[in-house]
Formats: C-alpha cells, structure tokens, sequence
C-alpha cells in the first residue's frame, strides 16, 4: 500500500465503516483531520484516577483495577448480572453486565485496565452499565519491562458513546503506521529557535508518546503550527485583497454638503477615523478595514461618510445588518442625518426577507438600477436576486453575528468593492489578531459631547429578594418624571421554555457559570403579565417586543417607542444594538447572570445616549462569590467596553468569545488559547509576515501552502477567494 498522505481519504486508509463512524462522531474526512483529533490528556498504566469525583451523567475514562466479581441469578426476569468492583485504591465502582458471565474470564481480581461508559447511579452508589473496556497486558508480560511500562502515556481521546478513547487509539495507530513523511510548515529558523520536532514527529509523539517530554515537545510544535498557520492564512487573505485592483472613491461636494449640515462637531477619533477609511477608498486596492467603538461613539457616522465618498462617483454601498429591527433603525438614522436634501439623491432603500412582494420587488429594482446609492438590509442582501449597478463598498454591522462567507459573500456582488466592518464588542487584541487578521483595526474611543453617562447597580436578590418589588417602583418614578424604560428578559416565555428547552431561539448564549439558575423565571410574557396586574403601572404603557414576532409588528413597536407612545418596552435580547432612543433613562436585566459581559454592556449602552442621565439595574439571583455573579459584578464595576472584553475571555475563555460565526480556520483552535499563546500569537505572525514577503506565492513553502490549504479548509477558500 502506498504510504499515507494527510490528504489521504479516512475511507481509504481505516475502511468505510470506521470512516463513517468517524465522520458521523467528529466530522473526519482525511486523515489529516483524525491525527489532529489530539488526546485531551494522558494516563498511566499505575496512575489510578479519582473514583470519587466522577461526575454524574458524564461519558468517563479511567484507569482502574478489578478487586471482585460477583455472578449471580436476576430476580425479576430471566439471566445472570455479572458484577465487577473496580477500585482506585481509594473510592470503588462497580461495573454491571448482563448475560455475559463469560467476561470474569478476563476481569479477574488484580487486572488492571482502562474503564470507559456513562456515570449511572443504582441505590446510591455509581456505576457503568455495560461499559467498555480494555485490560492492559499479562502481568508476566508486563514485568518483564515493568518500569518503562508503567511509565509508556496512554492517550486518552475526546471520545462519543459510539466511539471510545482506545477504540480511537487503536484507528490512529493504524494510520500512523501507514502514514509516510510530512511536509513541515515551519520555516527551519523558527523551528530550531524554538527547540521544535519535525512535523512527522511530532504527530507521532502526540499519539504515541513513550515519555511526557515527548508529548511536551510534539505539543509544543503543534501549536505553533497552529499559531503560524492561521496566521500566514490570514496574511494570505489580506495579501489576495491587495493584490486586486479597486475603483478609487475620491471625497467631493456631497461630503461637503453633508459636513456643513452636521450639528455638531465631529470627535478626534471620529476625524482621524474618518481620515483613515477616506484614504483607503482612494487606494490601489480594496479597503479592508475592523472599525471598533464603543455603542454611540459614532461608527454609523464614520461608515456613512464613506458611503457618500463612494456616491460621489457614482457608486453604491450595501449595509448589512444582523436583524431586521437594526436595518429598518440604521435606515431611519441615515435618512435622518442626511437630511431632506441629501436623502432623495442617495435614495436610501431597505431590503429584508420580510418585506411584502411588492415592496421588495421596488428595493431590489433600485439596487440593482444603481437608483438606491446606499442600500441597507438584512441576510436578504446576499440573495442570488439581489444585484447592484455598481457595488462599491460593503459594510458589516456587528460583524461577530456574520461568518467570514456571508461578508464575501456580498462583496463578490461588486469589482472588488471596498469593505468595511462596524463592531460594538471591543477585541482583545489578541482576539483581533486571531480572528480578524486578515482586516486592518480601527478604533474610536473618545465618545461625543453633551452624553448624559450611565450608572449600573446589581440587585442582588440572593441577599435582599425585596429588592425585586423595589426595581419596579423605580422604574414607575422614572416614567413619572416623563422618560421611557426597557425591561430586558433572557427568554419569550419561560413555562414554554421550561416545557421545550428548543422552543426560544432568543435565549441569550452566554455560556453556563457556576451559579447561574439551570431554568429561566422571567420571560417577556411573565413580566408583561405581572406589570398588567401592578398597581404602581396602571397608567404606564407597556409593550413587549421580541424576535418572533411578524417585521412590520416588530418596526411598529420600535417605531411607537422612539415616538414616545410607549412608556416600558419589555423585551429579549433584540434591542441588543441600535435601538435609539434618546428619552430612555432606565433599563432593568432581569436574571442579568444569565447574558455574556459584552451583552450586558451593549443593552446597556442603549439608555443614556440623550441628555438624560442613564440607570442600568442588574437584576440577578446568583450567590455572592460565584462566577455567573462575578460576571454581573465586572459590568456594573466599569463602562470600559475595552476592559470589559479583557474580563470577559477571563471569565469564558475564548472558545465562547471567538464564537462558531468566525467559522473554518478561525474558530477550529485546537491547542492555541488566544489569552496566554498571545506572544507565541504575535511572533508566529510577525514570522509568516516575513515568509510571504520573501515567498509570497509560497512556492518554496510547500509544506505552509499545503497546511494553509488544509486548515482554512475548501469551502472557505472558496468564500476568500470571491473577492
């Protein structure tokens, strides 16, 4: 058989049943994707681990020794129960297999093996019902190289009910032994450097280590593979874009004209900003540009000053936003900022999925006549009938809710359009490294004058449960004294989600945290029923508002709320971005523990924005000291949003922070953890800056080429090379 490439197909190399298994459990289709299904820790054969802290519930693999069998007759129907007690010197378990008295041939007191099967429980003591096993070899046979046995690492892998850890050990084992050489993506400097193994070797010390320095220096490697991938990918990517040639956006009289009617004074960082974007749009090539800030620091101001830049010429620009809500707000800002001059020029056009026929048949006849210069939608934008006259710059709002595919998606509608993505959650910098490397950041921090600021305060009903009675009566006063309030709830309706865990796509994903309650108590429809019936809200207008209602209930609301005919807004987590309403002074979370740092920071930023100082109460019940708590403490502790992203990968990890939205080889880290690789981060890519200067086709980088191709994966490449 000619030797294994990592290219190779699994089917080819383990057999199409095994194939299949492994695909359905994990997604493997090459073997490339098997050896880099690393073990997530290793065991030895005389390390015994902790009976006593199996969690309950949970798929387990341990390290054990037999100490009893036990066959006897069931009562209540036909058979035997085999019983074995395994022990780790400390706490015991018992395993229990049905009609298979032939097992005590081999689970004999004193072997000793790996256990592997979910954590039951039978009249209080823990036990694995017919679980799977694997003995280690003869005693006799063992003693004769006692000492490096029972030191050889034995890996154990992620593993599924279908697919244990040594079932999975014994697959890659098999590749492995097929597999020939492989190329290194390392340049040699960086290798030797380092201390680093060969990428061959490296692979193989991952699976079969015969020492912990072994697996030590193969991780090691590997993740500076990972690190130096991902980011000559990502150079890569902005290297395509600048290889492109763009139409040059110059700034002329509709900037002017719109400068001049502006009532107010732009902020520094708007101005340099603002300055920044302007010369990229008259640049050789397409613009690709992060722009970072605050909620109401003026990114909407900053993106719609490029877009008349680009009207100039004559050319179009596409707003893309998450939800329809948001696109049918930033079309009523932009028409209002531009004015009753500026907007029949421009014609500013909203297309979404939910518009009626007609209407969206009218949109989609502007865009595509170049009649709508600044066009403004939602996932409708990307639909094959959409077209453009002449697209010239696309613009992302809160680009975490888009993956890389849907942005490409939309700029392969124009020649290499300009791009430019808006995000309200500020990014750690190794964050932005990572994910966004292929963008150039911008940020704006200075917020504008004559903002009112905002106060947060955490209600903690753990200690005072009569706090809860007290957050009403205070948002009563404020609507006594004229100004408006939302009341934000983690879910539509609770008892529904109680019944059906999948019947809210609302819900809030923050991740669980130790003390976070496990059910939802307040949605929308149990907070709107409980104000219907409080006496101190008899005369106050309340109205919900969530994300399955039809679009035009949704804009009628929102509409009626900016007009002031709405006193309390409940809502769920649709009014996370751009909702403004400069009347609204209050805004209470409810079960706050329950939403992300950066969510809790961006619903906030939605009171406060007139002159009108701004009250945000978190609501929660989670214990003091606990992590969920901690969560709502750092938010109330700080309006940073730049601080706040730093606690808030402390507080998950990246894992959550990075998101599946940044899909393909951006969120696939596997040993890399943005927080402490950050150095390892940052001269990995000042490295592959380096290569593609010297190589920028890589064709004395095989190795990186082929691991470039491997990582980012083919439907991704695909997106990144429509530009």
């Amino acid at each position: 058989m000619a030797d294994l490439t990592l290219e190779s197909r699994l089917d080819g190399a383990v057999g199409g049943k095994t194939a299949s298994a492994l695909e359905k459990a994990f997604g493997m289709r090459t073997v490339g994707d098997l050896v880099s299904h690393y073990p997530r820790r290793y065991a030895r054969r005389g390390e015994l681990t902790p009976i006593s802290s199996l969690p309950l519930g949970e798929p387990v693999t341990i390290v054990a020794e037999v100490v009893r069998v036990n066959e006897r007759r069931m009562q209540n129907r036909k058979g035997t129960l085999l019983e074995v007690t395994i022990s780790d010197g400390q706490g015991s378990l018992s395993l229990t297999f049905f009609n298979q008295a032939w097992r005590s041939k081999d689970l004999r007191p004193g072997r000793r093996g790996i256990f592997a099967g979910k954590v039951g429980e039978y009249r209080g003591a823990t036990q694995l019902a017919h679980p799977d096993y694997e003995l280690f070899d003869d005693e006799d046979q063992a003693r004769e190289n006692a000492q490096a046995y029972a030191t050889v690492p034995i890996p154990i892998y992620p593993a599924t009910s279908t697919l244990a850890s040594w079932q999975l050990t014994k697959i890659v084992e098999l590749v492995l032994d097929g597999l020939g050489p492989v190329a290194d993506p390392l340049p040699d400097d960086l290798r030797e450097r380092h201390g680093l193994v060969s990428a061959r070797e490296a692979i193989e010390w991952m699976h079969r280590p015969q020492s912990e320095e072994q697996y030590e220096r193969a991780r090691a490697t590997l993740r500076m593979h990972e690190a130096f991938v991902l980011q000559a990918a990502l150079l890569q990517q902005r290297q395509f874009v600048r290889a492109l040639s763009a139409t040059r956006r110059r700034p002329g009289a509709l900037l002017e004209r719109f400068d001049a009617i502006l009532p107010f004074e732009r902020t520094p960082d708007q101005v340099s900003v603002g300055d920044q974007i302007a010369r990229d749009l008259e640049g050789d090539w397409p613009m690709n540009r992060l722009v970072q800030g605050e909620v109401g620091s003026g990114k909407t101001l900053v993106a719609l000053r490029a877009m008349l830049q680009v009207a100039e010429s004559g050319g179009q620009s596409a707003l893309i936003a998450p939800t329809e809500v948001l696109a049918g707000q930033h079309l009523r800002s932009i028409a209002r900022m531009l004015g009753p001059q500026l907007a029949p020029e421009l014609m500013p056009t909203l297309l979404t999925g939910q518009l009626p026929a007609a209407e969206r048949r009218k949109a989609a006849l502007r865009a595509a006549s170049g009649q709508a210069r600044i066009v403004i939608g939602t996932h409708a934008l990307l639909s094959d009938t959409t077209t453009f006259a002449d697209l010239g710059l696309v613009v992302v709002d809160e680009q975490h809710r888009f993956g890389v595919e849907q942005r490409e998606a939309l700029r392969a509608k124009g020649s290499s359009p300009h791009a430019l993505v808006l995000t309200a959650t500020p990014i750690p910098r190794t964050v932005a490294m990572t994910v966004f490397g292929d963008l150039d950041v911008s940020t704006i921090r200075t917020m504008p004058q004559g903002r009112a600021g905002i106060e947060t305060f955490v209600a903690p009903l753990a200690e005072r449960p009569a706090w809860f009675g007290r957050v009403w009566e205070r948002i009563a006063e404020e609507v006594g004294e004229g100004r408006q309030a939302f009341v934000v709830c983690a879910a539509i309706d609770a008892e529904a989600l109680a019944k059906n865990p999948k019947a809210d796509a609302e819900q809030p994903d923050a991740g669980m945290l130790e003390g976070e309650s496990e059910k939802t108590r307040w949605g929308v429809v149990q907070v709107a029923d409980l104000l219907s019936r409080h006496p101190a809200f008899d005369d106050i207008r309340v109205e919900i508002l969530h994300g399955k209602m039809p679009s035009d209930e949704k804009d009628a609301v929102m509409q009626a709320f900016a007009r002031g005919d709405i006193d309390v807004l409940v809502a769920t987590t649709v009014v996370e971005v751009g909702v403004d309403v400069p009347n609204a002074s209050t805004m209470a979370i409810l079960e706050a523990d329950r939403f992300g740092v950066s969510q809790l920071h961006q619903l906030r930023g939605r009171v406060g924005r007139g002159g009108v100082p701004g009250l945000c109460l978190l609501v929660t019940e989670a214990p003091p000291g606990s992590p969920a708590r901690q969560r709502v403490e750092a938010v109330a502790a700080t309006l940073d949003g730049f601080e706040l992203a730093e606690v808030d990968l402390d507080l998950r990890g990246e894992g959550d922070v990075l998101g599946d939205a940044q899909s393909g080889a951006r969120s696939s880290l596997r040993l890399l953890r943005v927080v402490k690789d950050a150095d390892l981060i940052a001269e990995a890519r000042v490295a592959a800056e380096k290569v593609l200067e010297e190589d920028p086709a890589l064709r004395r980088h095989p190795g990186l080429e082929a691991a470039i191709e491997r990582r980012v994966g083919m439907a991704e490449r695909a997106a990144l090379a429509r530009n």
